[in-house]
């Protein structure tokens, strides 16, 4: 197969292109990031549904340990003592885990407004559109933007894992879905990011192609024609930090 592929068979096989070192550490602040966050959520839902068990729903912040004593159940009772050592215990890994996030989101902060790099300036171009936030701007530069090499939009949407997968055999014709056969980070972002454009960039061509054809329809609809936003949306913002054309009717702030 190798001899077939270098004798012009380019079809037989596909050549991957393997992150460099300094690509791949760039993608951990971000991951970091999103796996501490999630690490958050689950400490809250843990002392949360303690709380629950016993009849009790309290707000997890700063004040939980000196709030957590003056807790009673419907009998009165308080909360018994080793469910306290336990719930303490848990707010104490919460609390590392919630100092830990400022940290990194003060450091790419820092990068945003002071670093000169070249994926630090795909991050800026993102940010001056309207509706993309610092968290989704580095995701989608650190791994798509900034170290592959995309020559189309199918092989783009491809690495998302958002294209089509219809099935044809016969007088049977159906869709199958989205394929999710790519990164499954960027998959999430680009979903969340395409609701996020519909509000914020109503008079875009996107947002207006999505109202024409699916903004009518029942929910079902509407979630399945998000899908095909975030894959449309995707391909804009690829051509935005590669090629500087902005997405027809899109609000783009000023690089100050």
């Amino acid at each position: 197969m190798l001899v077939r592929f270098v004798l012009g068979e380019t079809r037989l096989w596909k050549v991957v292109r393997i992150p460099s070192t300094e690509d791949e550490v760039l993608r951990q602040p971000q991951r970091e990031l999103m796996a501490l966050k999630e690490e958050r959520t689950q400490h809250i839902n843990r002392m949360k549904g303690i709380l629950a068990s016993l009849g009790l729903e309290a707000g997890i912040n700063g004040t939980f340990p000196e709030r957590l004593p003056a807790l009673r159940q419907w009998d009165g009772h308080p909360v018994p003592a080793l469910l306290q050592e336990r719930l303490r215990r848990e707010f104490a890994r919460w609390a590392i885990v919630q100092r830990q996030i400022p940290d990194v989101e003060n450091a790419e902060a820092r990068m945003v407004r002071d670093d000169q790099q070249r994926h630090v300036e795909q991050v800026r171009t993102l940010l001056s559109v309207r509706g993309i936030g610092a968290q989704s701007a580095w995701l989608l530069v650190h791994e798509v933007f900034g170290w592959r090499e995309i020559g189309t939009r199918r092989e783009l949407a491809a690495l998302a894992g958002l294209p089509p997968t219809p099935y044809h055999s016969g007088q049977s014709q159906r869709e199958q879905g989205i394929s999710k056969a790519g990164n499954r980070r960027v998959r999430a972002v680009m979903c969340e990011l395409a609701w996020i454009w519909v509000r914020y960039q109503p008079d875009s061509a996107l947002t207006q192609w999505y109202r024409a054809r699916f903004g009518s329809g029942p929910g079902r609809l509407r979630r399945i024609g998000i899908v095909a936003l975030a894959r449309k949306l995707l391909v804009a913002l690829w051509r935005f930090v590669d090629q500087g054309v902005v997405p027809e009717g899109a609000i783009v702030r000023s690089a100050s």
